[in-house]
């Protein structure tokens, strides 16, 4: 049963379903598609997510809010959960003061893990060109919720390259230990190798450094930002980010390649916004369960009322040819949760 916030139709739909409830057994207990809303409070964007011994880690960028001093853009909370309903907040794992080039702004944090370290790449200083201070960093520590430190005290990547901007990162560790970096922003994505230290880059058998795998572009839905790799039956799956991101054209694209470096093919699009729900959903994460194999994805999403971004969740499901069955983003509940998340209180009740 679809929620929704209008108040007829949420008597409507609770009369409906009680109903049903009592009459057909089983029901109430029948598993949720949808993961529902608003996760985590505040305001929040960019979510990457890993699982690191059955715990889900999300990764997002920190919105300054009204009110605010300038510092809440220069710093990164992340949150954990066992159960993805309950979830435990450590603030401030990166910041200012642990990443001493970090000057005005700190955005889309994305988690690795490799050899008992535990990673966080991010964006920083937002450049526009060669020899500025700022690019893409990266961050260590022995636990998961930090502390974090600087891994090399500068950025890893300060270069604009094939027009993609120093930003908006991703690592990708594929099935024979070799871990890849995509990124990019302005309309342009690359792939570079990062080597087993995890805090240099590699070359390619040619020599190069970065290989261009800008997804083919379409028009509308041209790749613009945000890219996000995963596998699975051996194809390489690139989510990305089209459109604005400050409007309700921003969404979530996908291509395909059979190779790591491309070239990825459009295939269509997998999340987009609902003019009865929320607007511009976009910059996601995307993680399978390890106890149910289901696949999940992590974005940000503005309701219909605010222009602030707020984080969520949905499963996703794949066609028998491998194609991404488009994200519906609805709100579901089997009402035996205890919970009333996700409905507006009319009159207190």
């Amino acid at each position: 049963m679809k929620k929704t916030k209008k108040s007829n139709y949420v008597l409507f739909c609770v009369s409906i379903v009680f109903c049903l409830i009592v009459s057909l057994p089983g029901l109430a207990n029948a598993a949720p598609i949808h993961a529902g809303p608003q996760f985590v409070d505040g305001y929040y964007a960019d979510p990457d997510v890993q699982i690191y011994n059955g715990t889900y880690w999300v990764y997002p960028t920190r919105s300054t809010q009204v009110g605010e001093s300038d510092t809440g853009a220069k710093s990164v909370d992340i949150f954990s959960s066992t159960d993805m309903v309950n979830w435990t907040k450590y603030s401030n794992v990166i910041s200012s003061a642990n990443i001493s080039w970090l000057q005005h702004s700190l955005w889309a944090p994305s988690g690795a893990y490799r050899d008992g370290k535990y990673y966080i790449y991010f964006a920083a200083n937002a450049i526009n060109g060669d020899g500025q201070l700022g690019g893409i960093g990266v961050a260590v520590a022995d636990n998961p919720q930090g502390p974090y430190t600087d891994a090399i005290g500068a950025p890893l990547i300060n270069v604009v390259r094939n027009g993609a901007g120093p930003m908006d990162q991703d690592v990708f560790i594929d099935d024979d230990g070799q871990a890849y970096m995509y990124y990019g922003s302005w309309g342009e994505c690359n792939v570079v190798k990062l080597n087993a230290d995890m805090k240099s880059l590699g070359t390619w058998s040619d020599g190069t450094v970065y290989k261009k795998v800008t997804p083919t572009k379409t028009g509308d839905n041209d790749y613009f930002e945000a890219p996000k790799v995963f596998k699975r039956n051996g194809i390489y799956y690139l989510t990305y980010a089209a459109g604005v991101w400050a409007d309700s054209s921003y969404k979530v694209m996908y291509a395909t390649s059979s190779s790591v470096t491309g070239p990825f093919v459009t295939q269509g699009i997998m999340l987009h916004t609902d003019t009865t729900t929320a607007d511009g959903p976009g910059h996601n994460g995307i993680v399978q369960s390890p106890t149910t194999n289901d696949w999940y994805i992590f974005y940000h999403k503005r309701y219909l009322s605010s222009s602030q971004r707020v984080l969520a969740f949905d499963k996703f499901e794949f066609n028998a040819d491998n194609t991404i069955k488009p994200v519906e983003m609805v709100e579901e509940d089997t009402f035996d949760d205890s919970t009333d998340t996700g409905w507006t209180k009319y009159g207190g009740a």
